[in-house]
């Protein structure tokens, strides 16, 4: 059953964002997840947090006995395009506040938390689902290394970019996109510049393709609300009280994120 009450509110534009784009990337998703592998999905029941337009559902699902696949606002966009998949089913509910009423073996939840308006309460929900010996992996923006996005993008977001169109930004996200180009294939190419900042994170811009990059900028551009998390954040969701010790990995990707993932303590009860 799933709960009537919201903690999010639907947000239109992301249902705009994934009506217009796709983005079946399994490099970057491989990345977010490790060191799990897509085959440690293999005749797991799957929960996915947020699913957007199902890219991600439709790279798990050919390894998992099940997954559903949650959105507050784009399941119905996540259905259509992946209505070749029996073993997925797809719910239009608020990720922090739903209760479905079972558990599952794996329980991820990628690019999404940093932008819900209760993060712990999304992560009490996400580890409510889980079942006890089942693995937990989230993938979110860090507060470290995210300096020129914090103090410039977000304020130009909040302040100008909110009260344009969807193509407008479109438009917005291809400049910029093409602004970085040059130095992204000049000067980040040398190892003189591993001190400067995006360094990681443009060196993994040199491996997608124009679409896939004008579209992680189109995101950055577009998202409602954002939350950047620091490593001691992170570590007060992924914990030895909540998970294995040996499972817990707090992994700073690119120098802009965090992979989490750690396995649920056998028999735990009680909420985080």
């Amino acid at each position: 059953m799933v709960e009537s009450v919201r903690v999010q509110e639907k947000s239109s534009e992301w249902y705009e964002q994934w009506s217009m784009f796709k983005a079946p990337d399994r490099l970057l998703l491989e990345q977010w997840i490790a060191p799990a592998t897509l085959e440690d999905f293999r005749r797991k029941d799957v929960l996915e947090c947020g699913c957007g337009a199902g890219q991600h559902t439709n790279f798990i699902a050919p390894f998992a006995t099940s997954i559903t696949a949650v959105d507050l606002n784009t399941a119905d966009i996540a259905r259509a395009e992946n209505r070749h998949l029996l073993n997925a089913t797809f719910i239009e509910a608020d990720i922090a506040s739903m209760d479905l009423g079972r558990q599952f073996d794996i329980v991820i939840c990628i690019g999404v938390i940093q932008h819900t308006q209760n993060p712990d309460a999304t992560f009490r929900s996400i580890y409510k689902h889980c079942k006890s010996g089942g693995k937990i992996i989230i993938w979110a923006y860090s507060f470290e290394g995210n300096e020129l996005v914090r103090w410039f993008v977000e304020p130009m977001r909040a302040l100008l970019l909110r009260h344009l169109s969807r193509k407008a930004l479109v438009v917005l996200s291809h400049l910029f996109t093409l602004v970085m180009l040059p130095f992204v294939y000049t000067v980040y190419r040398f190892k003189w510049a591993r001190h400067f900042p995006y360094f990681e994170y443009f060196e993994n811009f040199r491996k997608l393709s124009y679409h896939r990059n004008m579209l992680n900028v189109f995101d950055k551009l577009n998202a409602p609300s954002t939350v950047f998390f620091t490593r001691q954040h992170c570590e007060t969701w992924f914990n030895e009280r909540l998970f294995e010790k040996e499972s817990i990995h707090v992994r700073w990707h690119a120098g802009v994120s965090y992979s989490l993932s750690g396995i649920k303590k056998p028999d735990f009860k009680s909420e985080p």
